[in-house]
């Protein structure tokens, strides 16, 4: 396998019109896609899904989205009621990576590279 890049990332939305304006708040864009079924975003060329049919499971796999300024960012999800799982930290070589859990239970990664 040789993929090209990240092409898409679900997300569990039990309460999709919740996590739909949720999301539009975090990543301060509107959706492209907005169905009862599915709603998707276009986050610098990658898919964004929130998908109400998705269990929510507790595992290991975090999808770091790249961000300009992690301390604002992190703050920003934190004030829309995210939940710090991991603080910034600098991870080395001047990489700076966070984890929050948001409202629906999703972990959310961001990474600022140098």
């Amino acid at each position: 396998m040789k993929p090209s890049r990240l092409a898409t990332v679900i997300y569990a939305a039990p309460d999709l019109a919740t996590a739909k304006a949720w999301y539009t708040k975090a990543f301060e864009q509107e959706p492209y896609f907005d169905e009862p079924f599915y709603v998707g975003f276009n986050i610098g060329g990658c898919e964004l899904g929130l998908d109400p049919n998705t269990p929510i499971q507790e595992g290991s796999t975090i999808t770091y989205w790249e961000i300009k300024d992690i301390e604002k960012d992190f703050a920003q999800l934190i004030a829309l009621k995210a939940t710090a799982v991991d603080e910034p930290t600098d991870v080395g070589g001047g990489t700076l990576v966070a984890t929050v859990k948001d409202p629906f239970g999703n972990k959310i990664g961001l990474i600022q590279l140098p």
